[in-house]
């Protein structure tokens, strides 16, 4: 499995961003797909996760992010996206895409769980 992910920049306090993460290597639609985070100096932190079951999407975020981040996927093209609203100085970190095989459905917010992980998108929030 090979996850790219891109979108990074720089945005202004309160403007908007959307990442994207391209998954390859295996059938994209079984595998739980997630967004982490790392700032200078912190350890990496859960933002949101996604998936799809049985026709069903069920995501999670992080109470940091609830209400300004949305996870979506698009199973047609194998990739993940992290849409970024009212974004903050605090959002500034290195984003990273993340996925395990479940087709089961059980899921993760731990970052040890997942299998695979991308080289990460730089996020800078500054005015």
């Amino acid at each position: 499995v090979q996850l790219q992910a891109s979108g990074g920049g720089l945005v202004q306090p309160g403007g908007s961003l959307r990442l994207s993460c391209a998954f390859s290597g295996r059938t994209f639609n079984s595998y739980v797909m997630a967004w982490f985070r790392q700032a200078p100096g912190k350890e990496r932190e859960f933002v949101a996760r996604i998936s799809w079951n049985i026709g069903n999407y069920a995501e999670s975020y992080a109470d940091s992010v609830k209400g300004r981040f949305t996870i979506s996927r698009d199973n047609a093209k194998n990739t993940v996206y992290l849409q970024m609203n009212s974004v903050k100085p605090e959002d500034t970190a290195v984003y990273f895409c993340a996925a395990k095989n479940s087709p089961t459905g059980v899921t993760s917010t731990t970052a040890r769980w997942y299998q695979y992980w991308g080289k990460g998108t730089l996020v800078t929030v500054s005015s």
